[in-house]
């Protein structure tokens, strides 16, 4: 069976980038995308699937930029988080 979709410019040249450097053809790999995306919706919780792409009104879209442009400082917890249990580094040898 053969689908046609309209898809967006950037989307087609992440495409044929993947599918060209990974020695695919479109179609196996749109076709292997679908799949994924569909057993995903299947098989988790409608809320950990996340769209690739969000629509924000105007008013959410200033208050990220608003956030954006003043990061709050990183909680204790979250630096405890991110550095990880002490002695934990990598040797550096």
């Amino acid at each position: 069976m053969q689908i046609s979709a309209h898809i967006s410019e950037e989307t087609r040249e992440q495409l044929e980038t993947y599918a060209s450097a990974h020695g695919m053809k479109k179609g196996a790999l749109v076709e292997q995308a679908l799949l994924h995306h569909l057993q995903a919706l299947r098989e988790l919780p409608a809320d950990i699937v996340i769209p690739p792409r969000l629509e924000l009104s105007p008013d959410s879209f200033a208050e990220v930029v608003r956030l954006l442009a003043r990061p709050r400082k990183p909680a204790k917890a979250m630096k405890a988080l991110m550095t990880g249990p002490p002695g934990d580094e990598p040797d550096r040898a």
